[in-house]
């Protein structure tokens, strides 16, 4: 741990843009954090601190400046979302978090940043009976462009993909004897993905039609070209709601969950670096968690007709 001595003397020259900047290059570089993710904190801190945008560098500030500021900025985000609330906080605690490991402060602010509870919703997912409406709607479909859609959809529904990382699919990261994918997702960190058998011979079909290093060409599919290509097969496979990709994430997850998998395996799958992300998806109705329990309890109904 860095000497307390070294942060009293930091502080007394303590530069706002020139820390903020060395930040960001903390969460480019060891963080590994996504550019998307680096241009939100990026608007929080701008946003927190608006001397960000001048000209004058804001050199002598002392903790009680930098958490009076912090906990004004908390003030005016009071109208937004929880959930935007919640992530802006998050970055102000990570600011100094990182500030107080590198010395620059002799107390730790972010145990004085509020975090507001968000409400959590239950992701959106298909039932079994829509997968299979889209399914069968690809197999009335002959147009060239159904090809592709269709390899979306399964890489989102049966692989379980981000659709950045669908996206981004590059043939090398292919196993077609094995049956998996090599998938660098968020932070930059690879996980591996076991795909069902039927998607295979799409994806070998696939490789033969197309030239380029990416599964979908020579460049990465356009992320907003494959919220259309989502959006547009459920409008023809006759759901009534809006179809995203990410609910076919959330349903590959939440079939796999009703049909036996636990959390941890689960976990693995998606790529989640705490199982907290993954307990979302334990929203089982009430007559499938009855029906678990009648057929694998031993007091259930099929277990005391043996007897």
């Amino acid at each position: 741990m860095k000497s307390r001595v070294k942060a009293k003397a930091s502080l007394a020259s303590l530069n706002l843009q020139e820390t903020v900047s060395k930040f960001i290059k903390y969460l480019v570089n060891v963080e590994s954090c996504s550019p998307l993710t680096i241009k939100a904190y990026r608007l929080d801190l701008s946003q927190a601190f608006p001397e960000l945008k001048g000209q004058e560098k804001f050199t002598g500030w002392s903790e009680t400046e930098l958490l009076s500021r912090a906990r004004r900025a908390l003030t005016r985000w009071g109208t937004l979302s929880p959930a935007s609330r919640n992530r802006k906080s998050a970055t102000l605690k990570s600011y100094f978090g990182y500030l107080y490991k590198e010395g620059l402060i002799e107390r730790d602010l972010a145990g004085q940043i509020p975090s507001p509870k968000v409400p959590r919703k239950i992701p959106h997912f298909l039932s079994v009976d829509e997968v299979l409406s889209v399914l069968q709607s690809f197999e009335r479909d002959p147009s060239p462009e159904a090809v592709g859609e269709k390899l979306l959809f399964l890489l989102l529904y049966g692989g379980g993909l981000r659709v950045s990382e669908a996206c981004e699919l590059r043939w090398g990261d292919v196993d077609f004897y094995s049956h998996i994918l090599r998938v660098t997702g968020k932070g930059n960190k690879e996980r591996i993905v076991a795909l069902p058998k039927s998607l295979i011979p799409l994806l070998k079909k696939t490789k033969r039609q197309t030239k380029g290093e990416f599964v979908w060409g020579r460049e990465a599919l356009n992320p907003r070209v494959a919220y259309d290509w989502v959006r547009r097969r459920g409008a023809k496979a006759g759901l009534l709601r809006p179809v995203h990709p990410h609910a076919l994430r959330h349903s590959f997850a939440t079939h796999l969950l009703s049909s036996g998998a636990n959390l941890r395996t689960l976990q693995e799958l998606l790529g989640h670096e705490s199982l907290q992300a993954t307990e979302k998806y334990t929203h089982l109705g009430v007559d499938q968690l009855a029906r678990t329990l009648e057929q694998h309890h031993p007091m259930g109904e099929k277990h005391l007709q043996k007897k």
